[in-house]
């Protein structure tokens, strides 16, 4: 398996593509492309990045990816202007197979389950790549975003996969703004839709989830009223006001997203000590424009589900991008296997500008990568989606970090 990562920032989107795919050539001396992970800003002509790319690898190579907040590579990391990269791999005696579907804002599940009907699935498969429309509904100024909902998706690609291979990936969005977003369907552009990259033989996907934010008191609540993604009530009482309670002021109904406050799940057990890597969070899209509700990113609390009001630690997040950079080559290196490729899948949420940081936390990566060598690719996504105790999931304010790796 040979990698290269190919990086430009101009507003040319012709220009840009086909500079992105020649470094990535000329860095992984790739003779034979037979996949391309690719991403650029929202702000870029993303019909004209693609013919880019395709006017140096051919319309044969399958392109998968789409929108991104910015990018991350071992030598850049940027989210203003045009950003763009990508990662050309060759994949000797590795099997790739790419699929599409559209319609996803329509229905997420049947979209799901009419891409693994398109693959030809079998035992030597490793691992699932899917990136799909996070954007269902752009925001407008008196109303929050309305996203496409990962938890459907998921389960329609599982129940039709009928394996337990990870399924991983993102909800891409291209700017901090919830714009309309593009995918990278393989051979062609288009929105509100969902592709995915099966492949199979002798390799394997290692990932680790960061984290960063922590209980505000250890109370748990329950939601009494939900429709959707809107939580009205938790214990009975307006969410709206007791996050009022929380912020001593109403002023964060303005905030979209919400930047501090998180809605948090405990998949692990409830009366353990805090682990982080058993929390699922949510992040608060918004405020209904009659302050009745918020609105989450995911529609998959229900009544009765018991949650915990989180709070954004942004040193937690950057030692978690540390120490879970390190933990994860180390394991891979202990296991006997060589890591081949890095594909970082960091939230826009805990980019500095958005976390009020003095330094980025997709950094920490950056140099234990350098360090060992290691081709990386990343970018700034609206949801991550990784295997959590067992199961993939879609999940908010997180930090994806998977390592395709070789015998």
């Amino acid at each position: 398996m040979k990698i290269g990562i190919g990086y430009c920032n101009e507003k040319e989107a012709a220009s840009s593509g086909r500079k992105v795919s020649e470094k990535a050539i000329e860095m992984g001396n790739i003779e034979n492309p037979g996949l391309m992970f690719a991403f650029c800003s929202g702000q870029l002509d993303h019909v004209e990045f693609f013919r880019g790319l395709q006017s140096v690898v051919g319309n044969k190579v399958p392109i998968i990816g789409g929108s991104a907040v910015g990018l991350i590579t071992n030598d850049h990391l940027s989210y203003e202007g045009y950003p763009a990269g990508a990662a050309i791999l060759q994949l000797d005696g590795i099997q790739c197979e790419v699929a599409s579907e559209g319609e996803l804002d329509k229905n997420e599940r049947l979209a799901g389950e009419k891409i693994i009907e398109k693959l030809s699935t079998g035992v030597a498969d490793k691992v699932l790549f899917m990136f799909y429309d996070s954007v269902k509904i752009p925001p407008t100024e008196t109303t929050p975003p309305v996203m496409n909902a990962s938890p459907p998706l998921i389960k329609g690609l599982e129940e039709t996969l009928k394996s337990n291979i990870p399924i991983v990936g993102a909800g891409l969005v291209g700017d901090f703004d919830f714009s309309p977003t593009n995918q990278f369907c393989g051979s062609y552009v288009e929105k509100q839709s969902v592709v995915g990259a099966l492949l199979a033989g002798d390799i394997e996907l290692y990932s680790r989830i960061m984290h960063g934010c922590t209980p505000k008191d250890g109370i748990y609540h329950t939601i009494t009223r939900v429709e959707g993604p809107i939580i009205y009530e938790v214990d009975g009482k307006p969410i709206v006001e007791m996050i009022d309670n929380i912020y001593a002021s109403p002023d964060w109904r303005k905030q979209t997203p919400v930047k501090r406050l998180t809605i948090g799940v405990n998949i692990g057990d409830k009366y353990a000590d805090f682990k982080e890597d058993e929390y699922i969070n949510r992040l608060i899209a918004g405020v209904l424009p009659d302050d009745n509700g918020i609105v989450i990113f995911e529609p998959d609390l229900e009544e009765g589900t018991e949650i915990q009001f989180m709070l954004r630690d942004t040193n937690k997040m950057i030692e978690s991008a540390k120490r879970n950079a390190i933990g994860l080559i180390e394991q891979i290196k202990a296991d006997g296997r060589k890591p081949g490729f890095g594909l970082y899948i960091d939230c826009a949420g805990r980019t500095a500008a958005f976390s009020d940081t003095l330094t980025e936390e997709a950094a920490e990566v950056q140099q234990v990568f350098n360090k060992y060598n290691i081709p990386l690719l990343g970018f700034y996504s609206g949801v991550e989606i990784a295997p959590l105790l067992g199961k993939s999931r879609g999940l908010d304010w997180t930090g994806v970090l998977l390592v395709l790796t070789e015998s």
